[in-house]
């Protein structure tokens, strides 16, 4: 990770980062200089004070496994959790791979996937990963951390349980956090979709208090205006693209294009923001996405306009 990966509220000047970095030198075996060391820092108001917030933080993401309701976890104390803490929580992992040393059994993997068709991999920790068409993916497991960096398109994991290494994914500034579950992930050029199928997870935007999703379970991330929107779906829809058919009912447009647009060389662009809330039921074949497009006019009021570069733009009628 190198320093433009990380807002400049983490470095190592800020009080934030060094909470995040003493709470993870204190997990593991201190000799009596650090601990002076620790003590000496902690003598400073202002530095037992972020301490105390980053070890509040760190305990409610270790209770959210604990949790059956798909709310968003509740802030039990005031003040309010700084966004430069919910980041660096979501870094202690690294954190602690750093200060124990070299770590053991490091497997780093990037993915960038055809156009069409799937891939499944299994990982190291026994997780099994299917890799959806036009999908970036970056893989980097340790003995101490589990991160999956997912810069385009979409995958569904079996994540293997281990309370000990809990599994990170970050899409943007969105995160989700697991220990052992089966889920999907999809991130578009408007949208990041999170789907549960079996299980637990904490999805969030960086500095936002995390939402519990269960299973069949599904939350929408606007990634313009940072509105979250869940639905639960039948079980036969999660991750329904494996199948290599998808089914959807009056689901609005702009999702549904964001969605359509994982499975064509060129994008599918919308007219104007009003066509986006055009609502569409019907089913779309992931290896003619096209059938689809063409048969809108059917569906809504809209026309679509090929255009020179193989890109399509939706109008309205």
């Amino acid at each position: 990770m190198t320093r433009h990966d990380i807002d400049d509220d983490l470095l190592p000047d800020s009080i934030d980062a060094q909470a995040a970095d003493w709470f993870t030198r204190n997990r593991q075996e201190q000799t009596g200089a650090s601990r002076e060391a620790f003590e000496q820092w902690l003598s400073v108001p202002e530095h037992a004070k972020a301490y105390r917030a980053f070890e509040q933080l760190w305990g409610d993401l270790g209770e959210l496994q604990q949790h059956n309701q798909p709310l968003p976890l509740p802030v039990r104390r005031k003040p309010r959790w700084r966004p430069a803490l919910a980041v660096a929580a979501a870094l202690v992992c690294a954190l602690l791979a750093t200060h124990a040393g070299s770590p053991s059994n490091v497997w780093q993997q990037q993915i960038v996937a055809q156009s069409k068709g799937t891939q499944t991999i299994v990982l190291p920790d026994g997780s099994t990963l299917t890799v959806n068409a036009n999908t970036r993916l970056r893989i980097d497991f340790t003995s101490h951390q589990r991160q999956l960096y997912l810069d385009q398109g979409q995958f569904y994991i079996e994540a293997a349980a281990d309370k000990e290494r809990p599994l990170w994914v970050h899409a943007g500034d969105a995160t989700v956090r697991v220990v052992g579950t089966g889920f999907d992930v999809r991130r578009g050029t408007e949208h990041v979709v999170v789907t549960v199928a079996h299980g637990q997870v904490a999805f969030a935007l960086d500095g936002k208090t995390p939402t519990l999703l269960g299973a069949q379970q599904q939350a929408s991330l606007d990634l313009a205006s940072g509105a979250v929107q869940q639905q639960v779906l039948d079980a036969a829809q999660v991750a329904d693209w494996r199948s290599g058919h998808l089914s959807f009912r009056n689901r609005e447009l702009a999702s549904l294009v964001d969605e359509l647009n994982l499975y064509r060389l060129r994008p599918v662009l919308l007219a104007n923001a009003k066509l986006g809330r055009f609502k569409v039921s019907g089913n779309l074949d992931v290896n003619d996405p096209d059938a689809l497009i063409n048969a809108l006019p059917a569906l809504i009021p809209v026309k679509t306009v090929a255009l020179a570069d193989g890109r399509i733009r939706i109008e309205d009628r």
